[in-house]
This record gives structure tokens, C-alpha cells and sequence, in this order.
């Protein structure tokens, strides 16, 4: 896990889908160092011509990135590219994701912002072999670096394993922590990484614009028997969170091909 100089900002999304991709070409092009720090973007005019939309979109997509603190624009001497805003960020290398994903959990705040109980939505239940109507424990985290929100966290567990820890204790004590005290012995984890919108609830605790990217998560731990006892729901700000891997050209001949390079996970890591 690392930090860095984080890109542009998921921002404010300006209104309008032609502007919205006019805002996202440009910012993905500063992202990329098409267009430098301190760089001169294209005119309005030229800008209009060059992505096929009026002026008015281009003009929409500017303001929105002036906003965001992505470019800075003067009358008189044009649109430039601003240094990018220190913000917390965090990497993980994909192939040690999980006791990263533990480390973080460690080095980071969260806050608790909903605890209930009720039923798992199917996907949910299937994915831990619930019983039909069994009830489990949900609670909704917002994890947070240095105090900027990152990630949003939705977690399922059953009831019986849910009633050996408070809401208090969610609040403050890593999940992983309080399954071990209650007697859960985990043993496996299936987990998968997608790409997703931000919903209005999501984006509004993230900081974020509606429908903005997010990177997604989701990861079902067993114990010894393989019964599920956690289903995790995670969805991280792209301009924040980043997944890192290592590969090394292994074989020979036409069986050549790339391996993820396993580093060997930290002992003291544990959620």
C-alpha cells in the first residue's frame, strides 16, 4: 500500500451527456499527461470542432473541470493544466489484494453509517448458502484516509455469528476482529473485482458525482465447515484506490506466459 499525488477528481459531472463526455476526454487526457501541468489546452472554438460539439458543451465541460481544480482559466491568456491536489491515495498489488485490503482496514478510520438486521438479498444469500429467510446483520461503513472518504463498505452476516458483537463495537473494531472473537474460524474467501457506477446514496457520502466510476469488490468468506459467514460489498474511488500487480515471463518455448509474482503477505496483518 502506498501513497501518492492523486489524479484529477471524480468532481462534478456537468449536465448533459455531450458535455459529460467532453469533460471526461479532457480529464482522461490530463490524466494520461497529454496535456502537462502548466500546458495551454485548445481554444473553445477548436476544442468544438475537434470533438464535434458546440461551443456551449465545451464551455459546460470547462467550467465543470475549473471546478474541480483541474484547469485554471484566465481571460485573455487562455486555459491551462493545474498541478494535480495532494489527496490521499492507496495501491495494492492484486495478487497479495486481501491482506492489503487487511493492512488498510488498519491504517485507515471508518464510519459507521447504518446497522441493522433483516434479509440478505438473493444474491447475497446464495453467494453464503443462506437458509430461506434467514436473517443476518448488515451495516454500511464509510472508510476514510487522512479524513477524505475512499471507500464505501456494505457488509452481510448471519445473525447467530452477528449477535457476538455490538454496534458500538462495528464502529470501532475491524470486522475481521470481531468474527475471531466470536468464534469464527476462517478459513477460505472468494473474491471478485468489477467495475461499477456511483449510485446518488454512494456518491453522496463519497464525495462524488452521480453515476462516476467505481472500482467494485465483492468477497465471500467462509469457515472450516464452508459456510459463509461475511458477504462483502466494496466500492472504491478510482482517483484514490488503485490495484497494482507484478508479472514475470515464466516457461519456454511456444509455452512462454506471464505469472503474477506472490509476495509473501505481512505477518501482523489482520482486520
Amino acid at each position: 500500500m502506498s501513497r501518492n499525488h492523486a489524479s484529477p477528481s471524480a468532481g462534478t459531472l456537468p449536465e448533459g451527456g455531450k458535455a459529460r463526455r467532453v469533460y471526461l476526454h479532457l480529464q482522461q487526457e490530463i490524466t494520461r499527461g497529454l496535456h502537462p501541468v502548466g500546458a495551454s489546452l485548445p481554444g473553445e472554438q477548436k476544442l468544438a470542432v475537434t470533438l464535434e460539439v458546440s461551443r456551449v458543451t465545451v464551455r459546460r465541460a470547462l467550467d465543470a473541470l475549473e471546478r474541480d481544480g483541474v484547469i485554471e482559466r484566465r481571460a485573455g491568456s487562455g486555459t491551462t493544466v493545474c498541478e494535480p491536489r495532494s489527496q490521499p491515495a492507496m495501491a495494492a498489488d492484486f495478487s497479495t489484494l486481501m491482506p492489503q485490503l487487511v493492512e488498510m482496514g488498519q491504517n485507515t478510520t471508518a464510519r459507521l453509517l447504518s446497522f441493522s438486521y433483516g434479509a440478505a438479498p438473493g444474491n447475497v444469500a446464495a453467494a453464503m448458502g443462506l437458509q430461506p429467510r434467514e436473517r443476518v446483520q448488515v451495516a454500511v461503513r464509510l472508510r476514510l484516509a487522512e479524513g477524505i472518504p475512499f471507500s464505501h463498505l456494505t457488509t452481510w452476516v448471519p445473525e447467530e455469528i452477528a449477535q457476538g458483537y455490538t454496534e458500538a463495537e462495528l464502529a470501532t473494531t475491524p470486522l475481521f476482529r470481531l468474527l475471531e472473537r466470536s468464534g469464527v474460524k476462517v478459513t477460505s474467501a472468494d473474491q471478485s473485482v468489477s467495475a461499477t457506477l456511483a449510485p446518488p446514496d454512494v456518491a453522496e457520502v463519497l464525495g462524488i458525482s452521480i453515476g462516476a466510476p467505481l472500482l467494485s469488490l465483492d468477497r465471500v468468506v467462509r469457515d472450516a465447515k464452508g459456510r459463509g459467514v461475511e458477504y462483502l460489498s466494496a466500492l472504491y474511488r478510482p482517483d484514490m484506490f488503485k490495484l497494482e500487480m507484478s508479472l514475470s515471463r515464466v516457461g519456454a518455448g511456444e509455452g512462454r506466459h506471464w505469472e503474477p509474482v506472490i509476495q509473501a503477505p505481512k505477518k501482523d496483518a489482520a482486520e
